[in-house]
């Protein structure tokens, strides 16, 4: 029930990512438009907002990796074939994610906090827009890796219970 929750969370912010990711479009077009081009004028808010829209890009790109596993991991050893190993080596790496993702939301808060406290140069807007994003991706790391925990752990337990 939680694992298909999860999944249409994050099915959910892969179309807020592609929907993201085309607004950013408009205002990096509109840089190189009026940079090389001299069609419009130059508008020096659009470089604000394109990184507000690639720090929410980055945050909530690597929470949909982590519910796909495809965040980059440092493997030091092969993929184990023994399932305890597999699950140990996994473990391992849902566990550092989590220790992470702990890190950004208690260090995040205080982050977000700070930006509340300043405004953007030309935009004049509140930078807890984008410092918000740290305690929140951690928060999902850590929600996201837990998951992936419990699953694999209740993956080797029914493989081990069906085998004897």
């Amino acid at each position: 029930m939680l694992g298909h929750f999860l999944n249409l969370f994050c099915s959910g912010l892969r179309i807020l990512l592609g929907v993201l990711m085309g607004a950013l479009a408009v205002p990096v077009a509109m840089q190189v438009i009026s940079r090389y081009t001299g069609l419009i004028p130059t508008f020096l808010w659009t470089e604000e907002l394109a990184t507000f829209l690639f720090v929410w890009i980055v945050m909530i790109g690597s929470i949909v990796a982590v519910w796909d596993r495809t965040h980059f991991d440092v493997r030091i050893t092969r993929d184990f074939r023994s399932p305890a190993l597999r699950l140990l080596q996994n473990g391992i790496v849902n566990l550092a994610i989590m220790l992470f993702g702990a890190l950004f939301l208690s260090y995040g808060i205080e982050y977000a906090e700070f930006g509340g406290n300043q405004r953007s140069v030309m935009m004049r807007a509140n930078l807890a827009i984008t410092h918000i994003s740290v305690p929140i991706a951690g928060g999902f790391w850590c929600l996201l890796a837990g998951y992936r925990l419990f699953e694999d752990v209740a993956e080797f337990l029914n493989r081990k219970t069906s085998q004897s």
